[in-house]
């Protein structure tokens, strides 16, 4: 059976502690909107990702944004994606025009390359820091799994979804 997700987990290390890492890649196709929601239920954070030179994939994020954050926990780190940053000649969507978005709904940003691997790593790794500082700031209860947090004996779990990847390429990195 074939659901549209892929997962992988990988472990990075933010102030001398190890996390790991679950991502759940949903790709943001519209079939599919249904099973991605149920994973913003045990999310932590969420990449959202737009293709830059794919003006409908920038469109589609304030439908993407309105499902993330309805089905999810309240604190949910967000993190908008420009993906492709690589095809400059080919681009449709301004840089300038996704920093505006995030900022207009409170999201952190970042333009990327998974082709070429440019920023995926620090994507990944912005996303867990801004949760890890939660984490500390008591704003996320490690306590409570439905957060997408689980402490283990040496490292934490932190759920991340990956969706809205329309423009067809995973990320890069070795991570999902």
């Amino acid at each position: 059976m074939v659901t549209g997700v892929e997962f992988g987990a990988r472990m990075i290390t933010i102030d001398g502690k190890q996390i790991k890492l679950q991502i759940w890649d949903t790709a943001g196709q519209e079939s599919f909107r249904s099973i991605t929601r149920s994973y913003y239920r045990g999310a932590a954070g969420a990449l959202l990702v737009y293709d830059i030179t794919r003006r409908d994939t920038f469109n589609h994020l304030t439908t993407w944004l309105e499902d993330a954050r309805q089905h999810s926990n309240s604190n949910m780190v967000i993190m908008l994606i420009g993906n492709k940053s690589d095809l400059e000649s080919r681009r449709e969507v301004k840089k300038e025009e996704g920093e505006a978005f995030a900022r207009e709904h409170g999201l952190i940003f970042m333009e990327t390359s998974a082709k070429t691997a440019s920023n995926v790593e620090e994507a990944f790794i912005n996303t867990a820091k801004e949760i890890y500082e939660k984490i500390q700031e008591g704003v996320f209860d490690i306590n409570n799994e439905a957060n997408g947090i689980k402490i283990g004996p040496q490292h934490a779990a932190t759920n991340a979804t990956h969706a809205g990847n329309q423009g067809g390429q995973q990320a890069g990195g070795g991570c999902c």
